[in-house]
């Protein structure tokens, strides 16, 4: 290897959602497992550190209709983890696990569980939620304040923590001559008390190949910023330009220090498309062709009313905005996770700025800017070159991608960018490792290692 900084890449299958063609003829299933294994297959042959997978726990609704243009219809994440677990053998496994409505002891078990049977590759994306309609899914509702939700996450995570680091590493000694499998004191008790959880017991499992599986946070508020300096191993961000990336990195990576942590604890990895062509005037057309068909004349009066709040559907979405505002009083039309600030007239504001600043927007124009993520066009050279840049410039430690079809999305990256970011000395060339915290140059986690951040 050189002494460039390595570039890490992980995939997220995104299911059907705003960066999905679904419509695409070439778009395969999003739920049969043919395309899971396409997907994974394709991205370990790309030495990607891992696989991502999002969670949908209720349809998303839309003026009272099941909105398909955000994640539905996904199988379970763990069930199909465990499944991609069988057919690859170096590819991380990330799935993303609300800590709203989920237990510790479970997911604990379940994360473990996972860890175990592939042999150490087992990641696990935290997320919170404050959103009743999902909750009304859940025993014990959904609205939490927002600093309760990071209150209540902590403390999740601290408990599942406690019981995956209870067990001794020397704890099992499988003795057959004198039929002592764990040695007195490898499995202790675990006592946890707390504002949200309390639980007597000991684990069923002793220690994972990597110690605890890796755990991933995408929170973008300051307390999100801070729990994720606290307490991840990576970072799902949404900061994708180069000026964006470079400030998120420095903030972010100057609060490890009061936690015990130094740079290379934290992998950031922020969320990004990519569009390939033989020449940089081909990608780019193509690249606007797939933008028009991930934003349709529905879709942009769908994301429209969701500022808004009102019935927007006699307006052309080839036509200029709405020259009412929004209705701030009114009850949202679209029940489940929404992109936009609360202020709706201050974001209305906005956009009418923003239209009138690049030439008179239509509303769909507007909506594919707005909506855009940050996304790699250009040959394949050129692609490498701009995602190096964006690393070696500390912008980011690598990228999930989002291919807008699946399950063949990455194959081009695979077969056409990869190659090229080896070239350049910036990307490995094979696995040197078997577990996810080995591909992201992270240390074995511990009980006084984990003290010594909770203290910070």
């Amino acid at each position: 290897m050189t002494g460039k900084k390595q570039i890490h890449l992980a995939a997220h299958f995104p299911g059907v959602n705003n960066t999905t063609v679904w419509s695409d003829p070439v778009s395969g299933s999003q739920t049969d497992f043919a395309s899971f294994v396409h997907f994974a297959q394709t991205a370990e042959r790309g030495l990607f550190d891992f696989l991502f997978l999002a969670e949908g726990l209720r349809l998303r609704e839309h003026r009272g209709r099941i909105h398909d243009l955000d994640v539905v219809g996904r199988p379970d994440t763990l069930t199909v983890l465990n499944a991609i677990a069988a057919v690859t053998t170096h590819l991380g496994l990330g799935g993303t696990l609300n800590t709203t409505f989920n237990e510790p002891y479970e997911l604990a078990k379940q994360l473990a569980s996972l860890d175990h049977l592939s042999g150490g590759r087992a990641a696990w994306n935290l997320v919170t939620s404050s959103d009743a309609f999902t909750g009304e899914n859940f025993r014990r509702g959904g609205f939490l304040r927002p600093e309760q939700r990071y209150e209540r996450a902590q403390e999740i995570l601290d408990a599942t923590r406690e019981l995956w680091l209870s067990w001794a590493e020397d704890a099992v000694v499988a003795d057959r001559e004198r039929g002592v499998f764990v040695r007195d004191g490898g499995a202790p008790v675990v006592e946890h008390r707390g504002e949200q959880f309390s639980f007597s017991g000991r684990f069923s499992l002793p220690p994972t190949p990597q110690g605890h599986p890796v755990l991933i946070q995408s929170g973008d508020s300051d307390a999100g910023r801070e729990f994720g300096a606290r307490t991840a191993d990576a970072i799902f961000s949404r900061h994708g330009t180069l000026e964006t990336g470079q400030a998120f990195y420095r903030d972010l990576k100057g609060r490890l220090p009061r936690y015990g942590r130094a740079e290379r604890d934290v992998t950031i990895l922020p969320a990004t498309t990519f569009v390939l062509g033989d020449s940089a005037e081909e990608a780019e057309a193509l690249a606007a062709q797939v933008r028009r068909a991930q934003v349709s004349p529905q879709t942009a009066i769908a994301f429209l009313e969701q500022v808004w709040g009102r019935d927007l559907s006699d307006y052309d979405p080839d036509g200029p905005l709405p020259d009412v505002d929004p209705d701030p009083e009114g009850v949202s039309i679209t029940r489940g996770r929404v992109r936009h600030e609360k202020d709706t007239v201050a974001v209305a504001r906005q956009w009418r700025e923003l239209a009138e600043a690049k030439g008179g927007l239509s509303i769909r124009e507007l909506i594919i800017e707005t909506t855009a993520r940050q996304s790699f066009v250009g040959t394949p050279r050129q692609v490498a070159e701009q995602m190096d840049t964006y690393v070696q410039e500390n912008a980011s430690d690598g990228f999930i991608l989002i291919p807008h079809l699946v399950p063949g999305g990455l194959d081009e990256f695979v077969e056409k960018v990869v190659p090229e970011l080896q070239d350049r000395g910036s990307y490995r060339t094979e696995y040197t490792g078997s577990t996810l915290r080995h591909h992201l140059g992270l240390a074995r986690p511990t009980a006084g290692r984990l003290a010594a951040r909770a203290a910070g």
